[in-house]
C-alpha cells in the first residue's frame, strides 16, 4: 500500500510538471474483490436483489471500478456514526448517469436504518430536497427506500 501511495504522489507531481492539473487526474479505482475486502475488514455489509455482483446487470451490486475515496468514505461514515451499514447499490448499471455517478465510482446506496437516518439528519446540514451535506462536502440524498450518497472525497479519512 505504501509503495502505491508513493507511486501515486510521484505520478501527480509528474503530471503537474507536464502541465496537467491535479484535479484532472483520474481517481484511483478498486476492483470488486479489492473493494469487498476493504468493506469486509471494516464490518460493512452489502446486498444485492439479484444475489450477484455483475456490473452489467442492474439487479446486482458491484464495486468494480469504484473510487478508492468512495470506499474510504463508507468506512469513515461507519466509524463516525457507529451504525451498522449495508450497501445496496454500487457501480452496477441501472443508475442515473453523470460525472459523479454510480457507474463512475462516486456513489453508493445505503439501506435505510434508524441509526443511519438519525446520524445523517442530526449531524449533517440540510440543503433541501431530502439532501444533507457533510462537513467534507459529500451529499446524502434520502430516496424512498435507501440513502443515495455521493462521495466527492473520503469524508475526512
Amino acid at each position: 500500500m505504501f509503495v502505491r501511495t508513493i507511486a501515486a504522489v510521484i505520478a501527480m507531481f509528474a503530471a503537474l510538471l507536464m502541465g496537467a492539473s491535479v484535479a484532472s487526474a483520474a481517481p484511483a479505482k478498486y476492483t470488486h474483490a479489492q473493494a469487498t475486502a476493504q468493506l469486509r475488514a471494516a464490518g460493512i455489509t452489502w446486498s444485492s436483489s439479484g444475489g450477484c455482483s455483475d456490473r452489467n446487470r442492474p439487479n446486482c451490486t458491484s464495486f468494480e471500478q469504484v473510487n478508492q475515496a468512495t470506499i474510504a468514505g463508507a468506512k469513515t461514515f461507519k466509524s463516525a456514526s457507529g451504525c451498522a451499514l449495508n450497501i445496496s447499490g454500487g457501480t452496477e448499471t441501472g443508475h442515473a448517469s453523470g460525472e459523479y455517478s454510480h457507474w463512475n465510482g462516486y456513489k453508493l446506496d445505503y439501506s435505510l436504518s434508524t441509526c443511519v437516518s438519525n446520524y445523517i439528519t442530526r449531524t449533517f446540514t440540510s440543503i433541501g430536497g431530502n439532501k444533507w451535506r457533510s462537513g467534507s462536502g459529500n451529499i446524502y440524498f434520502r430516496e424512498s427506500n435507501h440513502w443515495d450518497v455521493t462521495y466527492y472525497n473520503c469524508g475526512g479519512c
